[in-house]
């Protein structure tokens, strides 16, 4: 089942927490990509520093602004594509960031994209996950929670808080404390 709107429309940290162990699912081709989503990162608003919103409403950030569960998606460094999923209320930017998942479906098709990596390197980072899903900045703004969506969350079961690893965010030196130090990188462990 298709995640609603009601779950991204919520706390951006609870919304992160409660991604790990759901199901992103790249409807392509007639072809279902899926993983289990195993790492995430909280972005809450123009006062978290680290945030993109820290700096207002721009072209690029007027996404995180908009409706709860669609898809900010950014080109970082000008190499590698970013999604990050919508939320809270609408006027209200704040985004989690999908940082790694678990391949399920269509692992031949990730590993052509990927080239010669190990599988588990096939999605363990933003870019790579959107690199072997083909998610590109053609999907920014899309409705994840619409009828017809080729980019969804599915419910595939909840992971017990045991099993949450929390950390500071990562690759965000230059951001000052307390933003550095938050513990809104989560993590699935698998151990």
């Amino acid at each position: 089942m298709k995640l609603p709107r009601a779950f991204f429309a919520r706390d951006t940290v609870t919304v992160a927490r409660e991604l790990l162990g759901q199901r992103l699912v790249r409807l392509e081709a007639g072809r279902r990509l899926s993983g289990i989503i195993i790492e995430t990162e909280a972005y809450v608003g123009e006062t978290d520093l680290a945030c993109h919103a820290r700096a207002g409403r721009t072209p690029r950030t007027t996404v995180m602004y908009g409706p709860p569960g669609c898809a900010y998606v950014y080109l970082n460094y000008g190499l590698h594509w970013m999604l990050n999923i919508v939320t809270e209320r609408n006027g209200f930017p704040a985004a989690v960031l999908i940082r790694a998942i678990e391949p399920m479906e269509g692992v031949e098709v990730m590993r052509r994209r990927r080239g010669h990596v190990p599988d588990r390197q096939l999605t363990n980072g933003p870019g790579k996950l959107a690199q072997a899903l083909h998610i590109t900045g053609s999907l920014h703004g899309h409705d994840l929670c619409a009828r017809g969506a080729v980019l969804f969350v599915e419910r595939a079961g909840n992971a017990a808080p045991s099993a949450i690893l929390a950390r500071p965010r990562i690759g965000i030196h230059s951001v000052p404390e307390p933003w550095r130090s938050l513990a809104w990188n989560f993590r699935l462990s698998r151990e």
